[in-house]
């Protein structure tokens, strides 16, 4: 008996029909052509992971642990899925001996969480990575950041950059919440949040995690302040986790100036990133024009993910950025320029099947998309499809063409044809106008 199968995608993926992915392989060949321009070198690390790999750097209360796709092998070992780049890469890192420091690659790679679904945010997705590991600094923080804005320029996306420092926030929380480190997480995840709920909602986190009234207002006080607030306030106190938050927000404005593109970052104090593992300053970028309300891509340093799996007595710092691709696709996709043909010219055999195509290879050689219409239908028909496909150019070659050397390329936009000659094809370029 046949088994019913219900034939739909899991929801949070999708198939992606040929235009779709036309856009989406421009993303990636745009950003990657970025990549290699900054002297990043290609990494691919597998999707399948240790269920405790990934696991590893949070404690049971941070919500991206509800989020991993968890399964097993036959050998009954406990896997997962990967949520990010990052972690695969730290343990690249760990465990390739004879590397050489500093060590700067991408990976553009698919990677799944198990949240919540919404425009931009998907199940399954394709990441866009820059990580450099053995470099500690705002320097190397700024070259990101300018990367960053200029891939999305590329893409003809205007953003700008959030920064904060994650020693900056938990030192923050620390003033008033007298915990341990080891337990700022909750507090990190609720402040976090700060944008994304009313005051009152956001208090109400804080009094579940055992705050006072009085000193959850005193904090989010806090986080209306601007750096030279915080510096009047701060900058003289023993705190030491929020001086050097504040030495590293500093130290990367100063930088972002001399670059040339402090105009372009924000400072937002309750930034966080979801991920325990950032160390120093973490990093999101937003569409200006609020097309998208969501982050299209986040990042950080997280100094301490390679330094503790290699653990040697060695440090190594580490810090990148991620392209959300599936955030700039919904950004492109509505877009005029996303429409290009697929194909140039349209060649359509008279009984010369090997002779168009070799006259098609000699086109493609120019640089342009070219097919031969193979399925023998009648002209009418063939110039219907070139229509109904916005082909501008057709091509028709026939005995006669063959015998006089020559061929006519007609354009389906204004109905003009010019002729050209067998033997030199190459004068199609100055003719065909993409």
């Amino acid at each position: 008996m046949k088994r019913k199968v219900d034939l739909k995608n899991v929801r949070g993926s999708y198939d992606y029909d040929p235009q779709e992915q036309r856009i989406r392989n421009h993303i990636q060949d745009t950003l990657r052509d970025l990549f290699e321009s900054y002297s990043y070198k290609p990494l691919e690390t597998p999707i399948l992971c240790y269920y405790d790999l990934l696991a590893g750097k949070y404690d049971e209360s941070n919500d991206l642990l509800n989020e991993i796709y968890k399964l097993s092998d036959q050998g009954e070992r406990e896997l997962g899925l990967r949520y990010d780049l990052t972690v695969p890469f730290a343990k690249y890192i760990s465990i390739s001996k004879n590397l050489r420091l500093p060590f700067k690659r991408f990976e553009i790679g698919k990677v799944f969480r198990d949240g919540p679904v919404k425009a931009g945010r998907d199940r399954e997705f394709l990441q866009c990575d820059v990580d450099v590991v053995g470099l500690s600094g705002s320097a190397i923080e700024a070259e990101l950041l300018s990367l960053w804005l200029t891939g999305y320029e590329r893409l003809g996306i205007d953003v700008y950059i959030k920064y904060n420092s994650r020693n900056l926030l938990c030192g923050l929380i620390k003033e008033v919440a007298k915990v341990e480190d080891d337990e700022l997480s909750s507090y990190v995840t609720a402040i976090d949040k700060m944008d994304k709920l009313s005051k009152d909602e956001l208090i109400g986190e804080l009094l579940k995690l055992g705050l006072q009234r009085n000193d959850a207002l005193e904090l989010l006080s806090y986080f209306e302040l601007d750096l030279n607030g915080l510096k009047e306030k701060f900058l003289s106190q023993s705190n030491e986790m929020l001086i050097n938050g504040l030495n590293e927000v500093c130290e990367l404005e100063s930088v972002l100036e001399s670059v040339g593109i402090k105009n372009e970052t924000v400072f937002t104090p309750c930034l966080a990133r979801g991920q325990d593992y950032y160390t120093g300053n973490v990093f999101e970028v937003y569409a200006k024009n609020g097309e998208l309300t969501c982050s299209l891509g986040g990042g950080g340093r997280y100094d301490r993910m390679i330094t503790d799996f290699i653990d040697d007595g060695n440090l190594y710092p580490a810090v990148g950025v991620s392209f959300g691709l599936s955030t700039i696709y919904e950004i492109l996709k509505n877009r005029e320029e996303a429409y290009k043909p697929f194909v140039d010219v349209l060649i359509v055999p008279m009984a010369t099947e090997g002779e168009s195509i070799k006259l098609a290879n000699e086109i493609r050689e120019l640089g342009l998309k070219v097919e031969v219409d193979l399925t023998k239908r009648k002209l009418k028909r063939s110039f219907e499809f070139a229509d109904k496909e916005n082909i501008p150019y057709v091509v028709v070659l026939g005995e006669d063409e063959l015998n006089n050397k020559t061929f006519k390329i007609k354009s389906m936009c204004t109905s003009e044809e010019r002729e050209i000659s067998l033997d030199d094809v190459s004068t199609l370029k100055d003719i065909i106008d993409l």
